[in-house]
């Protein structure tokens, strides 16, 4: 294979599965770390490729946000296994906070019937899967309701969390790395999820491998202000080892 080729098939890839990384790479195309880097670098100079730590993601995540069904139909099998290691961190009585995000949403509703919760979220979606569950008692933030995400934010949503206060926090991300910390591309998002983990005594983080490594617009927290990050086994293990070493209990399921 020509490399003019072996990169379009680079970038085929990073476009379906949101991020390609090195070694991966290497074992598919049977080349050396050294000529994936060298590709990976050709294609961020034709500014169809953005290269992060072990690999590389496409310049489209970087100005762009899917839909929220749209990222419904990815990672579908890893976010259900974030989801189900989620779920064992749960209280069995208390109160909770969800975020708005697939793979919170795909932990609402697996939470067992018989919890006696209190949850707090800002997402529509979780608020219609959880009405109907007669032992949890439901409290929806209120707020400018973004589309993309169907998740309520700016200042009705902040006023109603500043006076919160919850045991365990469940919070999605689009990006998070050593540098950076915890990012997503819209600034209102970023200021609900701020205001998320402050009202929280413990943050579990539900993150699958293709956010770890990203960073976007908007800055919302530092890993400090996480205590458990659950992910799949996708990760690059340098880089979980990177994350773990900042003190967060890293969880790759």
């Amino acid at each position: 294979m020509y490399a003019e080729e072996r990169q379009r098939a680079i970038l085929k890839q990073a476009r379906q599965d949101g991020r390609v990384d090195v070694a991966t790479l290497a074992a598919t195309f049977e080349i050396t770390s050294e000529t994936v880097r060298r590709d990976l670098t050709a294609l961020e100079r034709n500014g169809v490729l953005r290269r992060v730590h072990g690999g590389a993601i496409p310049v489209e995540r970087l100005g762009f946000e899917p839909g929220l069904a749209t990222r419904d139909t990815v990672m579908t099998g890893e976010k259900e296994r974030i989801a189900a290691a989620a779920l064992e961190q749960m209280p069995t009585e208390g109160a909770i906070l969800l975020d708005a995000g697939t793979t919170v949403g795909r932990l609402a509703s697996i939470i067992p019937a018989d919890r006696e919760l209190t949850v707090v979220t800002h997402s529509l979606p979780a608020a219609f899967t959880l009405a109907g569950r007669p032992n949890i008692t439901l409290m929806l933030v209120g707020g400018r309701l973004r589309a993309r995400t169907m998740a309520a934010v700016d200042s009705w949503a902040l006023n109603a969390l500043k006076d919160t206060y919850v045991d365990i926090a469940f919070i999605a991300t689009n990006g998070i790395s050593v540098e950076r910390g915890l990012t997503t591309p819209d600034t209102a998002e970023a200021m609900i999820k701020r205001a998320a983990i402050a009202a929280a005594r413990r943050t579990v983080l539900l993150a699958d491998h293709t956010k770890i490594g990203n960073d976007h617009f908007a800055r919302f927290g530092d890993l400090s202000d996480v205590d458990t990050l659950i992910t799949d086994t996708g990760v690059d293990p340098q880089v979980a080892d990177e994350i773990a070493q900042t003190g967060i209990k890293v969880i790759a399921v």
